[in-house]
């Protein structure tokens, strides 16, 4: 456990980052699922859609450093490509 001030401070900042970091990244896992959902059902107008809500939120990720900008380009990319089979 912490004993000095600025370590107890430093251990409530973890705690606090953590769990926005833990709802961000919930959040981003939603949308990537109704993308997801939306390429299932074949719907390729909700697909795009769904998808052009989707990149905005992965970046974000990247940007708060929650995700690797390689696996956001990994996903972007992966859901792109469905979504253009869909025609």
């Amino acid at each position: 456990m912490a004993n000095s001030p600025q370590a107890k401070k430093r251990a409530r900042q973890a705690e606090t980052n953590r769990k926005r970091n833990v709802s961000l990244r919930s959040m981003a896992r939603t949308f990537l699922k109704n993308t997801l959902n939306a390429i299932e059902a074949g719907d390729k107008a909700k697909a795009q859609e769904a998808l052009t809500a989707t990149i905005p939120v992965i970046d974000s990720m990247v940007n708060k450093g929650i995700m690797h900008k390689n696996k956001a380009a990994r996903h972007k990319s992966r859901l792109n490509a469905k979504v253009k089979a869909l025609a």
